[in-house]
């Protein structure tokens, strides 16, 4: 394995790891995977030398904190926190539009995916942390309006903070399959190419030793940064 293959690892001891996944890299095999053959599960196992254990997942075009554990009572335990809503995820998004409240919460029930119809509850808190207004013309106004968000999903259901984004018709900037190609557009003439969100933070309980950890991905991938350097020069 060459050094560019490695995921930077955010956390690691006996039991568990964190690592940064990069955005564009599939989690593992599945259904999606079209043909695809490198997958951050088979990257990791060689990293580490040893057998893994993935919590949870992140969608191929998220980057950001992915959690793992080394032997199956560490994974078995974390899965039940998982279940119990024991884990905090904390993403970063931009979305289009400007929600009307500063904190709100999306209830609305979401089916597991392609193949599985079966609607089941789903709820995010979202945090409206900086909004822009750039002049790039849109559905017939003179500018366009954006925000960047904290997304904290309460449960954990296929695609939720992407699905829930677009029941608000604040679509996720990036998002090919549930977002606005108009928008999506406008971000690729800026040099942005990428779906933006990021899976900034998680928080839990450490079930071996019961410390209670609080693991941070930095926001390193340039395309994201000029996404954040737009609201920095909106329009007055």
């Amino acid at each position: 394995m060459t050094t560019s293959t490695k995921l930077p690892v955010l956390y690691r001891d006996d039991w568990l790891a964190v690592v940064d996944k990069p955005a564009g890299l599939m989690v593992h095999d599945s259904a999606l995977a079209r043909g695809e053959t490198d997958f951050a599960a088979d990257r990791l196992r060689e990293q580490f030398g040893k057998p893994i254990f993935l919590i949870h997942r992140l969608d191929r075009a998220t980057s950001g904190c992915l959690l793992l554990a080394f032997d199956r009572d560490t994974a078995s335990m974390l899965g039940k926190a998982v279940m119990a809503g024991g884990i905090e995820k904390d993403y970063l998004a931009v979305c289009r539009g400007w929600p009307a409240e500063p904190r709100f919460t999306v209830d609305h029930p979401l089916d597991g995916g392609p193949g599985k119809p079966l609607k089941k509850p789903a709820q995010t808190a979202f945090e409206v942390l900086a909004s822009c207004e750039l002049a790039m013309p849109s559905a017939g106004f003179e500018t366009s309006r954006y925000a960047l968000l904290r997304a904290s999903p309460i449960t954990g259901r296929f695609r939720q903070i992407r699905r829930h984004l677009k029941h608000l018709s604040h679509h996720l900037i990036g998002d090919t399959s549930h977002g606005d190609g108009r928008h999506n557009r406008q971000f690729r003439m800026l040099g942005i190419h990428r779906m933006l969100l990021h899976a900034q933070r998680l928080g839990f309980v450490h079930p071996q030793s019961s410390v209670a950890m609080g693991i941070e991905a930095p926001l390193t991938d340039t395309e994201f940064g000029k996404a954040l350097d737009l609201f920095d020069r909106s329009v007055p």
